[in-house]
């Protein structure tokens, strides 16, 4: 399962109550859960409830944690967004794009799949201006839950009920997660080869194959019938439903995996990061430095490009995507490489990143540019590498 970054908004109306249920469905469901309260939602339902429930803390603040810049990191690093209750001046800030709260920044700041269930009077409801605000966002995607028919504040009774929570909360992952790549094969790879140098040693990278396995475990989420070929990747139980898994250790090996699985493939997505050279000979034992002295020299032997000759051998139909991480910072210049690379493997998507010591491998987050064979960019994503995975399998359908 992918553990979503989930923030619930919660605004002033009655039905903040029914919010504390949603935060602990998603909560139970395994999901880490952020709670941006408006001033008035605290006025229905307390912080320390809220915070017990989500079990972290619950911002409010617009002016809190400037120095982390939260007005906008809250958003940035959200995979799903869920406000509830929506009420009918939620629902005019947001058609409009006002930010004058922490709830509003949240939200202009980040492109994750947003869901609202609104809930207000029924007369308000049908108002025109509400009416108009509700087509507007969905225009602009925005998934609205609800509103439903029933008992309201006092003796008052009609549409603008807010739905039940597990009618919430199964609407909004279903929004992250919909079957929309049944019947699809796809082929991941992830992890980092390993070259040996004798027995005990190797010529490495620092990857932890966690974007690739995000991808992978994604796409299976989402109906694909999913092939990951990990190198020297740890697979837990609970990510390798609905995956068929593969182990290799260098690059030979990966070549030989995905060479094996590609033809069936509907698309391949080449994320491990994959080692250029390997040594001429591998020593029989452990090279020890009694014997070799001060120094010792290697001699490294290209490996193949597994890539470019997945795009060769392509069946008709078929999507090659492929990753590269650099270290360049400058924008233009990693677009200049990525666009030569691309240009030079042949395949339809190329994902960009940056990489270095304390970004891109091994962290929790990733920021990406995706270019297509034109070089043109296509999409851009950034926060945990579960959204990012989903940005990019949205991309492909």
């Amino acid at each position: 399962m992918t553990v979503l970054n989930v923030v619930v908004g919660i605004t002033g109306g009655i039905a903040a109550y029914k919010a504390v249920a949603v935060v602990r469905a998603l909560v139970l469901a395994g999901h880490d859960v952020h709670v941006v309260a408006t001033d008035a939602a605290l006025k229905f339902v307390g912080k320390p409830t809220l915070e017990a429930i989500s079990r972290n803390t619950v911002h409010t603040d617009l002016y809190e944690g400037v120095a982390e810049v939260r007005h906008v990191a809250i958003g940035q690093a959200a995979d799903l967004i869920v406000i509830a209750p929506a009420t009918a001046n939620s629902i005019a800030k947001l058609a409009n794009g006002l930010a004058d709260d922490l709830l509003g920044n949240t939200l202009l700041a980040s492109t994750a799949p947003v869901v609202i269930a609104p809930a207000m009077h029924t007369e308000m409801w049908q108002n025109p201006a509400t009416v108009a605000n509700i087509e507007v966002l969905r225009s602009r995607g925005i998934h609205i839950v609800g509103p439903g028919v029933g008992q309201l504040t006092g003796k008052d009774s009609g549409p603008g009920r807010m739905s039940e929570p597990d009618e919430i909360v199964a609407a909004a992952l279903a929004v992250v997660h919909p079957e929309d790549l049944l019947g699809r094969r796809i082929l991941v790879t992830a992890g980092g080869t390993r070259e040996a140098l004798d027995p005990v040693r190797y010529i490495g990278n620092r990857s932890s194959g966690k974007q690739g396995l995000a991808i992978a475990v994604a796409a299976a989420a989402r109906g694909a019938e999913v092939t990951l070929v990990g190198a020297n990747l740890e697979v837990h139980a609970a990510d390798s439903a609905g995956l068929t898994v593969v182990h290799v250790g260098s690059t030979l090996e990966l070549e030989a995996a995905v060479t094996a699985a590609a033809p069936d493939a509907d698309v391949v997505i080449m994320a491990a990061a994959v080692a250029d050279y390997r040594p001429e000979s591998v020593a029989p034992s452990k090279i020890k430095k009694e014997t070799q002295g001060d120094t010792l020299q290697l001699t490294l032997v290209k490996n193949p490009d597994i890539l470019a000759g997945l795009a060769v051998a392509r069946r008709p139909g078929q999507t090659i995507v492929g990753f590269a991480a650099e270290t360049e910072q400058r924008r233009d210049a990693l677009l200049e490489l990525g666009r030569a690379k691309i240009a030079r493997k042949g395949a339809d998507y190329l994902v960009l990143n940056r990489v270095g010591w304390t970004e891109g491998f091994a962290t929790d987050g990733n920021e990406v540019i995706v270019v297509d064979a034109a070089g043109d960019i296509v999409s851009e994503a950034s926060g945990s590498k579960a959204s990012v995975a989903e940005r990019i399998l949205d991309l492909l359908i």
